[in-house]
């Protein structure tokens, strides 16, 4: 039996019909499928969401406590050191204690301290409220990448990883309105607007913890921890959604239980899977650095120089994030197709380039030009970040996903949060062209990375079982 793509739905891997992952990669799409989907991405919405709000309230927020923009960088920095120390520990967690645990306690975490964020009464206190808030961000990096490579089809993991990813972008659209809204069309006040953004972007991420309660746990993690009656369970659910059952009993496996410890986790990636741990690394890296880079740089060092002040910041940053949109979503469709060690390669040095556009059209002066520049160096940073996630993730083991997707994480906000303050440090000190170079060079170290990776034999993840890809010791 086939599916329109012509692969084999009753056992595309080889690997016999009644393992775990045969079964799942098998299944036709199914409203369970989409369901967990949507619910993955609503909280990567809202994460997206009360992160963009911080980019377009900086200055009003500034301006009510006093601070320069220098000390306005410390809340970007704390912000990514949140997200580093999360990455870190909630992605072991996840390894240790399940997906599902996460999906819950990450969500709620954050959404309750956004909403204190906004009664903070000094920049000390935001600050300490944004690295607080980082560690469920964090987390959520590691759990939901985990999450939807686990759960979804291998013919369509690669667009489904992708298309989570990019509520990212659809986050940052509604991020600008809401603060475009409450600068503008409801006239608040500056100093209290940025008080009412946090506040409402809290709230609303909290209603998204009525469908998350729902998801059931990945069966593939359950059956590394030996709990096979569990996922066998969660994956009859799932056959009878799409309408394919079986009557072939879970195949036994052997238990890959995670070791207690980050640091045995992290020795244990190192023996066995050191070229794939630095791809996650390196592309992190990169991204971070050339996403938060670029937003921080532009949002405090470039807009007023181009015409757009405080209360036209949130219009600038959703045309920024349409243009996100678009790019990524047409990656999404031709992602399994092309191949994601070619898609990730070809995005990557798109971004460098649109980059380099956005710094001819800064220097021009030209508000028109700069926003057209914007929305174009957005879409092609928003398809290299959202197809290097999918890669890498799938790269790992089951028992060790969450530790390796947090380390990933974690050495990419090092280098992101340091280039927070480098980036605008060297546009201040040596020009905006300098700046501007500087995120260049960084989009560039995962097109370095994702070619020596292809170039020494790297396994090509799309559309293969995850069973099979983290199989292979020779390609380490």
């Amino acid at each position: 039996m086939t599916d329109p793509a012509g692969l084999d739905i009753t056992d595309p891997a080889g690997l016999g019909p009644a393992t775990i992952g045969a079964r799942l990669d098998r299944l036709r799409w199914s409203r369970r499928h989409l369901g967990i989907l949507l619910a993955l991405g609503a909280g990567w919405l809202f994460d997206s969401l009360e992160v963009n709000l911080v980019g377009s309230f900086i200055n009003p927020l500034d301006d009510h406590f006093g601070a320069s923009a220098t000390a306005g960088q410390f809340v970007f920095f704390a912000w990514l050191l949140g997200i580093l120390v999360g990455a870190l520990v909630g992605g072991r967690l996840a390894d240790r204690f399940g997906r599902r645990r996460m999906f819950v306690a990450t969500l709620l975490w954050y959404a309750g301290f956004t909403v204190l964020t906004g009664a903070s009464v000094s920049l000390s206190m935001v600050v300490v409220l944004r690295f607080v808030t980082g560690l469920g961000v964090g987390a959520e990096y590691a759990v939901i990448n985990a999450a939807v490579a686990e759960f979804m089809p291998a013919r369509i993991r690669g667009r489904a990883g992708a298309a989570v990813m990019n509520f990212w972008a659809i986050g940052a659209i509604a991020a600008g309105l809401l603060a475009f809204l409450l600068l503008n069309a409801f006239a608040l006040a500056e100093a209290v607007s940025w008080r009412y953004g946090f506040a409402l972007g809290g709230v609303l991420a909290g209603f998204v913890l009525f469908f998350r309660r729902r998801l059931p746990e990945s069966p593939r993690w359950l059956v590394s921890q030996g709990r096979h009656g569990e996922a066998e369970a969660i994956v009859r659910g799932l056959e009878s959604a799409a309408g394919l059952m079986t009557d072939a009993p879970l195949a036994a496996h052997p238990v890959e239980a995670a070791q207690p410890g980050l640091r045995a986790a992290l020795g244990e990636l190192v023996r066995r899977y050191p070229s794939r741990l630095a791809l996650g690394c390196a592309l992190d890296l990169s991204e971070a650095f050339g996403y938060y880079g670029i937003f921080a740089f532009v949002s405090l060092d470039v807009l007023h120089g181009v015409g757009f002040g405080n209360k036209a910041i949130p219009f600038v940053f959703v045309l920024g994030n349409v243009g996100a949109l678009a790019g990524g979503v047409l990656m999404t469709t031709v992602f399994d197709r092309l191949g994601h060690r070619l898609t990730v390669g070809a995005c990557y040095g798109l971004a460098a380039a649109t980059v380099g556009l956005l710094a001819w059209a800064t220097d021009t002066g030209l508000s028109w030009f700069f926003l057209l520049a914007f929305l174009v160096a957005n879409a092609a940073g928003n398809a290299a970040w959202t197809s290097a996630y999918p890669t890498f993730t799938e790269l790992f083991p089951t028992h060790l996903r969450g530790a390796g997707v947090g380390f990933s994480v974690a050495v990419g906000r090092i280098g992101a949060a340091c280039g927070v303050l480098l980036v605008t440090t060297v546009g201040a000190t040596a020009g905006l062209t300098a700046g501007y170079l500087v995120v260049v060079a960084f989009w560039l170290v995962g097109v370095v990375a994702i070619v020596v990776y292809t170039v020494r034999g790297g396994t090509e993840p799309a559309r293969t079982p995850l069973e099979l890809l983290t199989a292979r010791p020779r390609v380490a």
